[in-house]
C-alpha cells in the first residue's frame, strides 16, 4: 500500500492581519536564526565563551548576511528584475523571497568578523561553534521555500513528489503535476550535515575554523546534485548553472582548508588585551596589572595540553 502519493504545497504563505501581512518565508528566515543563536551559545558556551557574544555578535552578522544573500540573488537571477519585463524596485523587496546563501555567508562573515574584532574574539573559534546552527538555520529556512511554491526540481511520479499549482510552474511544465521537492532534499541534508559536523567536533576536537570548513564542505556536496535538479531560471555558464560552479569551487577550498589545519589540536581562546582592560575598567577594577587571565577579559575555551591531537 502506497502511503504518500505526493507532498502537497501550502494554500498560502501569507496570511493577513489587519494592514500587516504575515509572510511564511520570514518567519522561516526568523526562525531559522532563532534555531542557530540558541545552538550557537550552547556551543559557544561550552567552548568557554561568554554568554551575551553570540547575540552582540548576531547584530552584526544577521543584517550583513541577510543583505548579502540578496544581491547574490539579484545578481544570479537577474531577469525577473532586469529583464524583459521585469522590476528593478522587487530587488528590494526580500519578503518576497530569494536569498542566496553564497552572499549571505560571505558578507554575514564580514559582519561577524566585525563584531568578533570588537570583542577581541578569534573569529575561526567563533565559526566553528556557530557551524552547525547555520546548517540548521538554512535548514528551516527551505521550509519558506515551500510556502512560496518555488526552488523545485524537475518532474517527478516518485510517491514524495511535490505538487505546484499552475500558476508556479514552468511554463514548459504546464501539464505536469508532481516535481522534486528540492526543499526538502536540502533540508533533510542540512540537518544530516549538521549532526556529522557536531559529532565530528566531538570526536576529533576541531578548532581553528576546522568545524566551519567541514560545514561548507558538505553543504557544497549537497548543493551540488540538488542544484542539477532544480528548473527554476538562474544564470549560467556552458549551459551549467552558475551555482554549480560555486558549490565545486568553494567545496574544494573547504577541503583544502581542512588538509591544511588538520592536527592542529583546540586552542585555547582569550579575548585581545584592548577588550580585557576595557571589561575591566567597566566593572570599575582599574588598570590592575596582575588581573588574572580568567576574569571576564578572558574567554577560555577546552582546558588541554598543547600538543595534544585534534
Amino acid at each position: 500500500m502506497t502511503l504518500l502519493a505526493s507532498i502537497p504545497s501550502p494554500s498560502q504563505g501569507v496570511w493577513e492581519l489587519g494592514p500587516v501581512p504575515l509572510r511564511a518565508y520570514a518567519l522561516c528566515i526568523i526562525a531559522g536564526i532563532v534555531a542557530a543563536a540558541w545552538l550557537t551559545e550552547k556551543r559557544w558556551l561550552a567552548r568557554g565563551g561568554a554568554p551575551g557574544d553570540v547575540l552582540d555578535i548576531a547584530v552584526w552578522a544577521v543584517p550583513f548576511g541577510i543583505i548579502g544573500g540578496r544581491i547574490y540573488h539579484v545578481i544570479t537571477s537577474p531577469r525577473p528584475y532586469f529583464g524583459e519585463g521585469g522590476d528593478p524596485l522587487r530587488a528590494f523587496a526580500i519578503w518576497e523571497g530569494g536569498l542566496g546563501i553564497w552572499g549571505a555567508i560571505a558578507f554575514g562573515a564580514v559582519g561577524a568578523w566585525i563584531a568578533c574584532r570588537r570583542r577581541g574574539i578569534p573569529l575561526p573559534a567563533f565559526g566553528d561553534a556557530l557551524a552547525p546552527g547555520l546548517l540548521v538555520a538554512q535548514a528551516i529556512g527551505r521550509l519558506g521555500n515551500w510556502f512560496n511554491q518555488e526552488l523545485f526540481g524537475g518532474p517527478t511520479d516518485l510517491p514524495w513528489g511535490l505538487e505546484i499549482d499552475l500558476a508556479n510552474r514552468p511554463s514548459e511544465y504546464l501539464d505536469v503535476a508532481t516535481f522534486h521537492p528540492t526543499f526538502l532534499y536540502e533540508l533533510l541534508w542540512n540537518l544530516a550535515a549538521a549532526a556529522v559536523v557536531i559529532w565530528a567536533d566531538r570526536r576529533f576536537r576541531l578548532s581553528h575554523g576546522r568545524a566551519f570548513a567541514l560545514y561548507v564542505a558538505l553543504y557544497c556536496a549537497g548543493r551540488l546534485w540538488i542544484e542539477l535538479l532544480r528548473t527554476d531560471p538562474a544564470e549560467t555558464f556552458f549551459g551549467v548553472r552558475l551555482n554549480v560552479f560555486t558549490a565545486i569551487v568553494v567545496g574544494l577550498l573547504a577541503v583544502a582548508y581542512l588538509v591544511w589545519q588538520r592536527g592542529r589540536p583546540r586552542e585555547v581562546i582569550t579575548r585581545g588585551e584592548e577588550f580585557a582592560a576595557a571589561e575591566r575598567a567597566s566593572s570599575g577594577e582599574g588598570d590592575r596589572a596582575d588581573a588574572p587571565a580568567t576574569e571576564p577579559g578572558a574567554v577560555r575555551a577546552d582546558e588541554h595540553r598543547r600538543g595534544e591531537p585534534g
